[in-house]
């Protein structure tokens, strides 16, 4: 996204606190080592600061990154604008509270939903409103919402709606559409590679196996579809492995495929079989990249009313469903509808709808603070 900003006229600096997702490592959620094979560095300029903490990590918490180097190029460069990914590491923290001071333009771009908020109570939850609203949020010029659930997340603190700019999450749709088209135009199919009959249908997960993600459920909920020429391919890996092969094996399910880690130059494989896309995730899961990621192979969706884009990126009878999250038996039935419309040949918007959700709107946001 910087590169595609840099050469469309935007000139932009990354300043980063950190390493570790470049350098590549032991990902404890995937259950395996990983570095990214596409280039994260090109074609912008980017800077790293050295972290003082002394836990330094961004797995850590809050004080897994302090750079005090950071804070103190921020009172060195010209007047800027200054986007924050967050506020929930000491460095966001500080940025967002003193940047102003220096004259900078403050955004903040978080992607926190409203109605996973709500789920969360207590005192501590009190006390984290109290302060949002009356001490951080006052000092942030902008804030820029990813979706309609993050909108109306700002909305609850009382931000009015001209300080409010939509910022979509977005993937590099080009990317993903020039290789749906190579694919195409190669005329050979990825199903051989799995051993999945060229005429039967691909049901797809991309994602962790952890518990925020609920693969244990789309592996019930598939059970009961009962259909021998549909498979369910899970793309990941992650802790809950031996919890989903042990299922799979006590309900006899022979059209399931776990693929293990598929690194981003490779995923487009895998989109390119599927018919339909699945992502069943509760508490935790603020947006969802990966169905933005199927969505430029125009699959249809059957995504958890919990998840972060649900609201934004399914539109429903056009591009597919939503389900009442960890509702295994209505899950099964919005598999059974949607195989049932692929089977008929019934038309999917979701390559039409992600459109909205692109670099290029984020440009065209963007420079209106310019």
């Amino acid at each position: 996204m910087y590169k595609y900003m840099n050469d469309h006229g935007v000139k932009t600096k990354a300043w980063y606190e950190s390493d570790e997702s470049i350098k590549g490592g032991l990902d404890i959620e995937f259950g395996t080592r990983i570095k990214w094979d596409i280039p994260l560095l090109e074609g912008y300029e980017h800077k790293f600061f050295k972290n003082h903490s002394w836990k330094p990590s961004h797995k850590k918490g809050f004080f897994g990154l302090i750079n005090l180097g950071l804070i103190k190029e921020l009172f060195q460069i010209p007047k800027s604008i200054i986007v924050v990914h967050g506020w929930h590491y000491f460095t966001h923290f500080l940025v967002l509270l003193i940047g102003g001071l220096k004259g900078h333009e403050i955004c903040i771009r978080c992607d926190v939903p409203l109605k996973q908020e709500k789920l969360k109570k207590g005192v501590k939850q009190k006390i984290k409103f109290f302060f949002y609203k009356y001490f951080l949020f006052p000092r942030i010029n902008w804030f820029l919402y990813i979706g309609e659930q993050n909108r109306l997340f700002y909305k609850s603190y009382g931000i009015k709606d001209h300080k409010l700019l939509f910022c979509p999450y977005a993937v590099d749709n080009d990317r993903f559409v020039q290789s749906k088209l190579q694919i195409e135009k190669s005329g050979k199919s990825f199903k051989q590679k799995l051993q999945i009959p060229e005429n039967d249908r691909v049901i797809l997960f991309s994602g962790k196996y952890i518990d925020k993600k609920l693969p244990l459920d789309l592996i019930n909920s598939f059970s009961l579809l009962n259909d021998a020429h549909t498979w369910l391919v899970m793309i990941g890996e992650g802790a809950l492995r031996p919890a989903m092969e042990k299922r799979i094996a006590e309900l006899e399910l022979k059209n399931v495929v776990l693929t293990g880690f598929i690194n981003q130059s490779e995923i487009v494989d895998y989109y390119s079989i599927g018919d339909v896309f699945v992502m069943c995730s509760a508490l935790g899961e603020n947006w969802g990249l990966s169905v933005n990621e199927a969505m430029n192979f125009n699959m249809p969706l059957i995504i958890s009313d919990l998840t972060g884009c649900s609201e934004d990126l399914v539109v429903n009878g056009k591009n597919g469903y939503t389900f009442e999250t960890g509702n295994i038996s209505d899950l099964a039935e919005k598999l059974k509808l949607v195989i049932a419309e692929v089977k008929a040949g019934i038309k999917c918007d979701s390559l039409n709808i992600v459109e909205n959700y692109s670099y290029a709107r984020i440009l065209e946001q963007l420079k209106k603070l310019t």
